[in-house]
Parts: structure tokens; C-alpha cells; sequence
């Protein structure tokens, strides 16, 4: 039996605790090693539960002999010191999205993951969940006839106060946190020839200095067109669709859908409609996984292109080669663009929000 990956998680960040912590534990691939904070009782509160080491500092943990992976959930702007201090360290690194905010930063730390034969992976969960290969499929198969458009959106209601994610200093902002999720959608439906034609990204009247919303026109070279809408002060929306010359594919719960959730895609052509039901998906459950084996294939010196699955999660493996180095490179390009297509763009917003907290 092949031992499961030992994770050190460098932080005790919210998406930690409530998702990836217990996954990690679950799963039979990995066991929590331990875990740091730089606040010594906070590591222990959130370790006693799994019975993991209690780690003082994020130095410490990714120098342990006892941690094969680091996990780093920290604020965007400490991404890059810490993904590169554990990879000198000698150890893989499965981080939070955005890798950086640079994308020759994180083109310099796959070169440094790949000089050391170790393993670097954004945390992006969504394309390992089986609806979008399910989806893939059915415009593969003609179901919209020829693709037009890529419309998504991926809206949060207005965080508190406080929170990291309005923290410039941190790498706060919409395009960021939010921006993400249907900027890599666009470049996983549509591909490597993606330009940005256009984008936007606002403040709110409530005088933070990050961006709180955004929208991005992006385009094929074949002229189909992406259609991105983001922000954190708005109504809940996590939703994609393709429309092309004879139907229309949406799907809803898009990015971060509940493990429990069996997915609905709704299929319009004409006058008719249908929906495709298909199983509920723990996509934490299968980024664990995917991780994990990609960890055993590069340390048995073999190349990893994808997580191999099997069962009801096979499909999921048909998305899987899509987490790879050069997806990751191709969203930094297009969230770079997205911000220098915004510049000079950044304007204020003149009505007020509403106040409902998300969490």
C-alpha cells in the first residue's frame, strides 16, 4: 500500500478550516502533519482536532523532515516567499489561487518546482468536479451547434470589515479573489488563443482602495467572445453558459458547489429544453486526490498529466490535465491583462451597497 502524502498547512485561513483541513483528513491519499500560524494558540486550536503537530511560525513548518507538502492558504501577497521558502525547502506545494499577482513571479516558481523534480498546483478546484467534462462533452457532441459566446459570473456578497480580502497590502481586490474563477472557465472552455479586449474594475463609494467589482470582454482569435462578470458586494451568482448557433448551455453552483449538490446542467435549442441531471461531486474531495497522486508520480520519477481516477469519479480526470503549469500560466497572463486593460479604468461606484455579509 502506498503511504498517503504528509501535508504541513502554512495557516490557519478560513477556505483551511472549512474545507481543505477536513479533506485532507478524510482522505485515505494524504494525513495532516501539521499545522502553523504565526499566533502559537491559533495553530493549536486548529490542529487539536486532527491531531497534528501545532507549528509556531510558517519558517518552521516547511523546514520539518515529517511534511512531504506544503498547503498555503495565506493572503495572495504572501503566496510567492512562501511557495518559493517550501520548495527550496524540498518540499510540494499545493497553494490558494492566484499563484501571484506577477506572472513572471510564478513563471519563476514552476521553473524553480520543475528544476527540483517537485510538484507546484494552484488550488483550482472547480475543473476537477466531472459536470464541466460533462459540459465539454456536450458541445463536443454539437448540443449548441457552433459556439458564439462564454458568458459566467462569480459574485459574493459584501465582506466585513477587516477582511483580508480588502487589504491592498495583502492582495486584496475582486479581479484576485473572485476574477479568477470565470477568467480560468474562459481559458478552459476556450483556450490558449484568449485576449483581453476589454475590462473594467471598480471601487465602491465606501472608499476602500481595492477593486470591489469588475467585468472583462475577452475574445478568441476565431472571434467567439467571453463575457466575465466578478465582484464582492453583490447578490450571490456562481454560473456559466455557452450559447452558440443552435442552443444554449448554462450551468448554476458553477465554481463552488456543496458536495452534496447534484449538478442540473439546463440545455435550451429552440423551442425545446431539457436537463442533463448528473451525480453529486465533492470536487475538495478529488483536488485532494489529484494532488496527491501527482506527488507519488513525481516522486517515483514519472511524468503526472493528470490525476488517474476511477468509479464515479472518472470523468473528472478528463478535466484534470487541465491543472497543470501552463493553465496556471495562461490565467496569470489573462489576469495581468485584464488589469492593465482596466488601468486607468478604475472608477468609483455612486450608489451604496448592501450591507449583507457572506461567509
Amino acid at each position: 500500500m502506498t503511504a498517503p502524502v504528509r501535508i504541513g498547512v502554512l495557516g490557519c485561513a478560513d477556505i483551511a478550516r472549512r474545507r481543505m483541513l477536513p479533506a485532507f483528513a478524510a482522505s485515505g491519499d494524504t494525513v495532516l502533519a501539521a499545522v502553523a500560524s504565526r499566533d502559537e494558540d491559533r495553530a493549536a486550536r486548529t490542529a487539536l482536532p486532527y491531531g497534528c503537530r501545532a507549528v509556531a511560525g510558517y519558517a518552521e513548518l516547511v523546514s520539518l523532515p515529517g511534511v512531504d507538502a506544503v498547503y498555503v492558504p495565506l493572503p495572495v501577497a504572501l503566496h510567492a516567499e512562501w511557495v518559493e521558502a517550501a520548495l527550496r525547502a524540498g518540499k510540494h506545494v499545493l497553494a490558494e489561487k492566484p499563484l501571484t499577482t506577477d506572472p513572471d513571479r510564478t513563471r519563476q516558481l514552476f521553473a524553480l518546482a520543475r528544476a527540483r523534480g517537485l510538484v507546484l498546483r494552484e488550488n483550482v478546484m472547480f475543473v476537477h468536479h466531472p459536470q464541466h467534462a460533462a459540459v465539454r462533452r456536450l458541445v463536443a457532441d454539437g448540443a449548441v451547434g457552433e459556439l458564439r459566446s462564454f458568458h459566467a459570473a462569480f459574485t459574493v456578497p459584501r465582506r466585513p470589515e477587516g477582511d483580508v480580502r480588502l487589504d491592498p497590502g495583502l492582495g486584496g481586490g475582486a479581479l484576485w479573489d473572485v476574477g479568477v474563477y470565470p477568467v480560468r472557465a474562459a481559458a478552459h472552455f476556450l483556450g490558449g488563443g484568449l485576449r483581453v479586449a476589454g475590462a473594467v474594475l471598480t471601487r465602491d463609494r465606501h472608499g476602500r482602495e481595492v477593486d470591489t467589482a469588475g467585468g472583462a470582454l475577452l475574445r478568441t482569435p476565431e472571434g467567439v467572445t467571453a463575457h466575465l462578470d466578478f465582484g464582492l458586494d453583490h447578490a450571490y451568482r456562481s454560473t456559466y453558459e455557452l450559447r452558440g448557433s443552435e442552443g444554449v448551455l448554462t450551468v448554476d453552483h458553477a465554481f463552488t458547489p456543496p458536495p452534496d449538490r447534484a449538478p442540473v446542467l439546463r440545455l435550451v435549442q429552440g423551442p425545446e429544453s431539457r436537463e442533463v441531471r448528473l451525480p453529486a461531486e465533492n470536487q475538495v474531495a478529488l483536488t485532494v486526490r489529484a494532488f496527491a497522486q501527482a506527488v507519488r508520480a513525481a516522486e517515483a520519477g514519472e511524468p503526472f498529466a493528470g490525476a488517474t481516477v476511477h468509479g464515479a469519479a472518472a470523468a473528472a480526470s478528463a478535466v484534470s490535465a487541465d491543472w497543470s503549469e501552463e493553465a496556471s500560466l495562461l490565467q496569470a497572463d489573462l489576469l495581468a491583462d485584464v488589469l492593465r486593460g482596466a488601468d486607468g479604468a478604475l472608477a468609483r461606484a455612486s450608489a451604496p451597497s448592501s450591507g449583507t455579509e457572506y461567509s
